[in-house]
């Protein structure tokens, strides 16, 4: 970066003219990049991940003669077959391998890495929203939004540490990316700068006491240079104010300017649907505002204590227990609907997008969302397929379609294939990932 003068305050920074009261500067002219107005709204990715499989019986999809049926873990997505991608047979090599049957299996979901068995050592893969993240959230306040539902875990299990159950969402190899799971923390996130804290329209409001502290230093000729600089600022300011305003700024703007939704209570909702519910909106609102473009929301922890005594005809079981049912034919009913459940929370994702207006299409039509678990049937730690569903995203995807390799060979079931494929669909130059080197042919 050019050696420059700064004004800086709550986050924000100014580069000051030259001025020869501060003394000689020496700079390398570079490439400036300029974060221009697209014609057409950006496309968002989000993952929504629920934990311990499914029930094998009823996850399936078939499309025969253009008409698509669906198993009935999958029923809640009825109505909307036409806006969905079922995807089969999709796996991930590193965690078939893996000694650990749960906490070998969940923190590499979105990267394919391989997890270390050293209780010593945090180590995984980069995920691929944190690529993502670090490459377009340049243009936004937050460069990824990381969601969850149950509290991130430090204890023992299988002589691994619990923070792997609890996190799909990785920075680096060690280092994940820490899920807020209070929906007021949330919200100030997303309506401040991006820290939390409360955001100023004006620049020069945040970077006054600065500015004040620079102008005693000068000599009077520059304290009348450093006055029209900050009266240009404050120009510009208002000219952008009244043009957006007036909505005449060039090329696609935010749908959404102020927040939708009222500030949720402090603490963590006990009630387990309206926290879901209270997530959604808020990762929907964080897309409308463009405050982020990549977001992650983990319903339940791998090994979940989260018990769906709320559903009907669920009771006396925690999740991780209806999960490993030894094939009871009760216990096995009850896990169909934590299934159905779970399920129905993509489904708000996409009837609430879906009606939402964004330029000459909706929300829903600009974001791809992945709707995964790490195992397939959680009773047997099957994890030689995953249950995958890819919805939204028209200008991108195959909606309306069932995408089926289950039958290829191994080297062409890469979930790895398919996040190369959407990084590739939200511009990323990217030639490889985790154990892929192509996309996946059919998304």
């Amino acid at each position: 970066m050019p050696r420059r003068h700064f004004l800086s305050g709550l986050g924000v920074s100014l580069t000051l003219p030259w001025m020869a009261s501060l003394g000689q500067r020496n700079e390398t002219s570079g490439k400036r990049f300029f974060d221009e107005s697209p014609a057409q709204p950006p496309t968002r990715f989000a993952c929504i991940y629920f934990s311990n499989g499914v029930e094998p019986e009823h996850w399936w999809a078939k499309k025969e003669s253009g008409i698509m049926t669906l198993g009935q873990g999958l029923s809640p997505l009825q109505a909307y077959q036409e806006d969905m991608v079922f995807l089969k047979g999709l796996y991930n090599q590193q965690a078939v391998d893996h000694p650990s049957p749960h906490l070998g299996r969940v923190p590499n979901l979105l990267s394919g890495a391989w997890v270390s068995s050293d209780q010593n050592v945090i180590r995984v893969g980069q995920s691929m929203d944190q690529r993502l993240a670090k490459t377009i959230g340049r243009h936004t306040a937050i460069p990824s939004l990381v969601l969850g539902i149950e509290p991130t875990e430090m204890r023992l299990e299988d002589g691994l540490s619990m923070l792997y159950g609890s996190c799909i969402s990785w920075e680096t190899d060690t280092k994940p990316a820490m899920k807020e799971i209070y929906p007021a923390r949330v919200f100030d996130l997303l309506v401040g700068d991006g820290t939390g804290r409360p955001l100023d329209r004006s620049v020069l409001d945040q970077t006054r006491q600065d500015a004040q502290s620079v102008r005693s230093k000068l000599n009077p000729s520059d304290r009348v240079k450093l006055d029209q600089y900050l009266d240009s600022i404050r120009s510009i300011e208002t000219r952008i104010e009244r043009a957006a305003s007036e909505e005449s700024l060039e090329g696609w703007q935010p749908t959404l300017r102020t927040p939708s939704m009222q500030r949720p209570e402090k603490g963590v909702p006990q009630d387990i649907p309206r926290h879901m519910k209270l997530m959604a909106d808020l990762m929907i609102m964080a897309f409308q505002m463009d405050r982020t473009r990549v977001a992650t929301c983990m319903l339940n922890n791998d090994l979940s204590q989260m018990n769906f005594g709320f559903l009907d005809g669920v009771s006396g079981s925690l999740h991780l227990d209806l999960t490993h049912n030894g094939r009871d034919p009760e216990l096995e009913a009850m896990y169909l609907k934590t299934n159905q459940f779970h399920v129905q929370q993509l489904v708000y994702l996409i009837e609430r997008m879906k009606s939402l207006p964004e330029g000459d299409s909706t929300l829903l039509d600009h974001c791809m969302l992945l709707f995964c678990s790490n195992l397939f049937d959680g009773d047997r730690h099957q994890a030689d397929e995953m249950p995958m569903i890819l919805a939204g995203g028209k200008r991108h995807l195959p909606v309306g379609s069932v995408v089926d390799v289950s039958q290829l060979p191994k080297q062409e079931r890469k979930a790895c294939s398919l996040y190369l494929s959407l990084m590739q669909k939200m511009g990323l130059d990217i030639q490889r990932f985790g154990d892929a080197t192509k996309g996946l042919e059919g998304v």
